[in-house]
């Protein structure tokens, strides 16, 4: 039997089959597919109100998930992992799920989906109201300050306001996400209890984050603020082709934080400034009709006039095209296409869309993301070892974990 709260008060005893710890994307897919199955749960969330990641994610927006997300969208030390959740719950899934609470997908760019007409307070509420529907609890200001196994199950002991209770359930999930964005409440939660019992932690640094540049460059980057390029960003790894945007500390932009998942401290990245044509067959093509062309007034049809302007320190901007030397286009062409880069480091959890790394994939089931060593233990979202791209794939991730997690307790 559980003490449970309900606007702030005790409202008495019910039965329940599992205690959710994180009330954000996974947590409450994981709640609502419970109570499809008939499956009672409390959900305990540190914040003040559920869903708070999924507020702000896309500017409010919250691309909630992406057409092409499958298993090769994500980082892992396991790459195969991923795939059971992918096939148990997939787009098609999420896109469906959404439109039968009214809200319909609008694709913006490279398969991310948007709320058509809504936005992120529209899906955490399509969430709050399934749970209310089906007698899920959600407690909120909720801070968890242990846990116990017990013979049948779990004992999770917890502080709202100036009370501690105690909770007793035969599951236990916990999804309370990664370390980014301190602000809006992530911790360390999941990693310091997956340490405290043994599991082995992938090493974990922020991901989807800007890079920053300092050093005798810095100062070039920082006047450039606010310029957005696109370009081909890629290292010996993979490349990714979106916009990059300098700002006053070095490189933001999509297509940077794409690469900053898999880029690691001491490593240059290469940026193609001009990744869908040849800067020297764009001058040769000037050359035989307007030879008389500034170097400036062509590289001004493809980049802001301030960008091309700082090209200059670089760049023979101000001289006619026929009057290039082949030593100035071997410049020209190596500056366009292979702009060699090595950030300083990045910025943090604080700007991360994402952590890097997590509670180690091996320790758990790819089939029920139930712990090996823990029966009745689950682990699910950002915790785990499993990394997305920038686009809507981590909640994709989030979402299949929860429907995989409520299948299983």
């Amino acid at each position: 039997m559980l003490i449970l709260h309900k606007n702030n008060n005790i409202n008495g005893l019910m039965e329940a089959d599992a205690i959710i710890i994180g009330a954000g994307a996974c947590g409450l897919m994981c709640a609502v597919q419970a109570g499809y199955l008939g499956k009672r749960v409390i959900l305990l969330e540190k914040s003040d109100k559920p869903g708070a990641k999924i507020l702000i994610s896309g500017g409010g927006r919250c691309n909630y998930t992406n057409l092409f997300a499958s298993d090769e969208q994500f980082i892992s030390n396991n790459k195969h992992f991923s795939k059971s959740a992918f096939t148990q719950w997939t787009v098609e899934d999420t896109i469906s799920f959404f439109e039968t609470y009214g809200i319909s997908g609008k694709e913006k760019t490279l398969g991310q989906l948007f709320p058509d007409g809504k936005n992120a307070k529209d899906i955490v509420a399509a969430f709050t109201e399934i749970c209310s529907d089906f007698g899920q609890q959600i407690i909120c200001d909720a801070q968890v300050t242990d846990i116990e196994q017990t013979a049948d199950g779990f004992s999770v002991s917890f502080d709202k306001g100036n009370k501690s209770k105690t909770l007793k359930a035969p599951k236990l999930v916990i999804a309370t996400g990664g370390l980014p964005i301190p602000k809006m409440g992530a911790t360390d939660f999941a990693l310091r209890f997956a340490r405290k019992h043994g599991l082995n932690i992938i090493e974990t640094a922020p991901a989807l984050v800007p890079l920053t540049i300092t050093g005798k460059d810095e100062d070039w980057y920082a006047a450039l603020s606010g310029n957005s390029v696109f370009s081909e960003v890629s290292n010996d790894r993979i490349s990714f082709e979106e916009n990059i945007l300098f700002t006053h500390w070095g490189l933001s932009g999509p297509a940077i934080l794409q690469i900053s998942s898999y880029w690691r401290r001491g490593e240059s990245i290469n940026i193609d400034l001009l990744p869908k044509q040849s800067i020297l067959e764009l001058i040769e093509e000037e050359r035989k009709f307007n030879g008389k062309l500034l170097l400036s007034t062509l590289l001004n049809r493809y980049y802001p006039k301030k960008f091309t302007d700082a090209m200059g320190k670089f760049l023979p901007v101000e001289k006619q095209v026929a009057a290039l030397t082949k030593t100035e286009l071997e410049t020209i062409q190596q500056t366009i296409h292979f702009f060699k880069v090595k950030p300083a480091g990045d910025k943090g959890y604080d700007k991360a869309e994402v952590m890097r790394g997590g509670i180690d994939t091996n320790e758990l089931s790819s089939k029920t993301l139930e712990c090996k060593s823990i029966p009745g233990l689950y682990f699910g979202g950002e915790c785990v070892d499993v990394t997305g791209w920038l686009g809507g794939y981590n909640f994709q991730w989030a979402w299949a974990n929860g429907y995989v997690i409520a299948q299983n307790i």
